[in-house]
Formats: C-alpha cells, sequence, structure tokens
C-alpha cells in the first residue's frame, strides 16, 4: 500500500505524460478521503475531476488495498461509498486535559485501533503530562500490534492557545503550569515523531467535519463548555487559525460589563458566567464537598430547579456570545462539547433561545444548534485527523 501510495505522488520526468496525470489524480483523491469516506459523486465534486475519471482511479486503489468501497445511498440514490484503508499508516491523537490524559490510535480508515484514558493531578506540570503520554502510548502500540515505524505522526490538544509561530503555550489557558512551555518541541523531542498541535476546540471542530456526522458542512462552529469555554472554526471548509493561531476564545468575550474579575484579568468574561467551573461553584454552597461536572449532569437529569436554574443562565450567556459569532460568520452549525453533553436540551434549548435573541433573524433562524455526537472523545479525535491532514502519509515507509 505504502508504495503505491507514493507513486502517486512522484513526479515523472514527464510531467505532461499520461501516467504523470494519473498519479497526481490518485493523490488528489487520497487527500480528498483523508476527510474521511465520500461517495465517488461527492470525490468528482470535491476533487474537480470527472466522475468517469474518479471511478476508474477508485478502481486502480482498491485492487492496490488503499481504500474499500460499500453500496449506500446519497440522495435517495444507490452509490459507492470510498474510504482509505490501511494499518500501515497510523496516526496518534493526545488530548492533555486539565484532569485527564487520552490517546487513540487510528488508521487512514478513521478506525480507532485502540483507545486509552488515565486521571492526571491537577494542577501537573508539563513534563508530568509528557511522560504518562509517552507511557500510555508505548501500551497502545503493543496492544494494537502496530509497529512505531508505521506511525506517520502524533497530534497533541491542550485546552488553550497556542502560539503557531512558535508551538508554544499562550497566556490563558486552562493549565497554568504549562504556559511559556513549547509543547511542539519537547513532544518531538521525547516521541521523535513528527507532531502536530492545537487549541482542544480547534480540534473539537476538525473532529465534527472528520470523525462526526458534519463531513458535508463547509462553515461550522464547535464550543466546547468546561473549565474553560474556546471554540473551533471551520470556515470555507478549512480550521480557521487567524494571525498566529489564537482564535474563537470566546470565553473571554465580556458578558456583564462589572462582573467578576476573569482569569485572563478582564471582568465580567463568559468564563465567569458559564464555565463549569463557575457552576461548580454555584451549586457547591452549603455542601459538605464541592460537586463535580458529572453531579451537574445527574442533578439536572433528575430535575433539581437550582441546578436547571444555573444551567439556564449559562446556555443563555453562551447563546449571547454565539449570536455575535453567528452576526459575523453565518455558520450551518453549531456543535457543543464539552462535560456536560449528556444534559442534550437541557443545555442547548437556553443557548438556542440566547442565540435567537442576539442573531440576526435570519442568522438565528437558519443555523442549526446541536450536540456533539463525539462526546468526550471529540478532542482526542481531532487530534488524530490533524495528522492525516497534515503529515506526508505518501511518503510514509
Amino acid at each position: 500500500m505504502v508504495s503505491t501510495l507514493r507513486s502517486t505522488a512522484s513526479a515523472s520526468s514527464n510531467p505532461g505524460s499520461q501516467s504523470a496525470l494519473r498519479r497526481l489524480n490518485e493523490q488528489r483523491i487520497v487527500e480528498a478521503l483523508m476527510t474521511g469516506p465520500a461517495t465517488q459523486a461527492e470525490l468528482a465534486r470535491t476533487t474537480g475531476l470527472s466522475t468517469a475519471t474518479v471511478s476508474n482511479i477508485v478502481r486502480v486503489l482498491q485492487d492496490a488495498a488503499i481504500v474499500a468501497t460499500e453500496p449506500t445511498t446519497s440522495s435517495g440514490r444507490r452509490a459507492l461509498s470510498v474510504r482509505l484503508n490501511s494499518n500501515s499508516a497510523v496516526a496518534v491523537g493526545i488530548d492533555f486535559g486539565r484532569r485527564h490524559l487520552r490517546l487513540v490510535l487510528s488508521n487512514l480508515g478513521y478506525d480507532v485501533l485502540a483507545e486509552e484514558a488515565i486521571s492526571l493531578p491537577l494542577g501537573h506540570e508539563a513534563d508530568v503530562g509528557i511522560a504518562a503520554a509517552v507511557d500510555v502510548l508505548d501500551s497502545l502500540l503493543e496492544q494494537a500490534g502496530v509497529a512505531r515505524r508505521d506511525v506517520v505522526g502524533v497530534g497533541a490538544g491542550i485546552p488553550g492557545p497556542i502560539d503557531h509561530r512558535t508551538g508554544s503555550v499562550a497566556q490563558g489557558a486552562i493549565l497554568p503550569e504549562w504556559v511559556g512551555f513549547n509543547l511542539l518541541s519537547h513532544l518531538e523531542d521525547v516521541l521523535q515523531l513528527p507532531v502536530y498541535i492545537d487549541n482542544d476546540a480547534n480540534l473539537g471542530a476538525l473532529s465534527e467535519v472528520t470523525w462526526g456526522p458534519h463531513s458535508s458542512v463547509s462553515n461550522l462552529v464547535f464550543v466546547k463548555i468546561g473549565s474553560g469555554i474556546g471554540a473551533g472554526l471551520i470556515l470555507n471548509g478549512q480550521p480557521f487559525y487567524g494571525h498566529v493561531g489564537v482564535t474563537g476564545e470566546i470565553g473571554h468575550a465580556t458578558i456583564v460589563e462589572h462582573g467578576l474579575v476573569c482569569r485572563c484579568g478582564n471582568r465580567g468574561c463568559l468564563e465567569t458566567v458559564a464555565s463549569t467551573t463557575t457552576m461548580v461553584e454555584l451549586l457547591s454552597r452549603g455542601e459538605k464537598e464541592p460537586i463535580t461536572p458529572d453531579d451537574i449532569v445527574r442533578r439536572a437529569l433528575a430535575h433539581d430547579a437550582a441546578t436547571l436554574r444555573v444551567i439556564d443562565d449559562a446556555g443563555l450567556a453562551v447563546g449571547r456570545s454565539l449570536g455575535n459569532v453567528a452576526n459575523l460568520i453565518n455558520p450551518e452549525v453549531i456543535v457543543v462539547g464539552g462535560p456536560l453533553a449528556e444534559l442534550g436540551d437541557i443545555l442547548l434549548d437556553p443557548i438556542r433561545r440566547g442565540l435567537m435573541r442576539h442573531a440576526v433573524p435570519l442568522i438565528g433562524q437558519s443555523t442549526t444548534v446541536t450536540m456533539s455526537a463525539l462526546g468526550s472523545r471529540a478532542e482526542v479525535l481531532g487530534a488524530a485527523a490533524l495528522v492525516f491532514q497534515h503529515a506526508d502519509i505518501s511518503h510514509h515507509s
């Protein structure tokens, strides 16, 4: 499989020859499939190739075991779904959290080969998180029977902004002990593999258009509501990073002019009103021990009045911020993720009300607000997808 993939990218001594053109077209289809399975008609639209050319190339790639096909339906018609099919090119996804570490191994066909999540101590240093990641990775490779040489790269995310110019964790991360730490260079040094890093909300957005049900959506916002609140943006089919890679920081949009001081130094930020940290503080009053986000979910599903009020207030505030975002970029879909995902409409309804109140009517009415179907795995799956977006699979050996 690898040698055939390499041949699709290799240049011919005669770049205008039929064989060179065929190889280029093969590579275009392989790259299109790296975002997930697609029908032959979708591949034709994505690559600009004719349906006949796509059909011929898919047949060649299937013979070489690079892709697998299966019958499906599209717009009520019979179609052929195509997906990449190989375990000889494996991506590692790592999600560093405030209290957890999650890893996955994925192949080009977007199948999870192995997965593990462990707890980390609150306030852990970056070196502790990385050492734990190394141990878990070694364990998963052995468990899945994957050779290290088959790993094409490692994607990693953290809950906080990353300066893409340097690969360093920027001010504002939920992991304050990591601020200033060059995550990119340290991971590359320790793992001796190509590494790609991003903010966890950006990875959540990427996962929704690769692993999730929104592969056909060109403009999407993923909002993670947790200890912090951040948004990942897919604009015109591509992740949006802005000037230095720090985008979607809606957690630091001012909601209450003279509100509480936020960890960023400003007052009345969305995080001071709607983060799970704030919800925990409000609902832990009078309790012997602080409650957890899981307790919030459990109490809300049991219709506890105080919990429902706190969630409603938080949802309205998030919706207000999203109204401003929607007015600016007009997304088709807003996906909500994070530890409260199990709440479903209990959280989504106030977010929708806030959005409708603060967005232009046409935008509010035409924007779908939904919960992530990927749950707590969204960020780590996005980290694996990040590898396939950037790694040079065609030259992997």
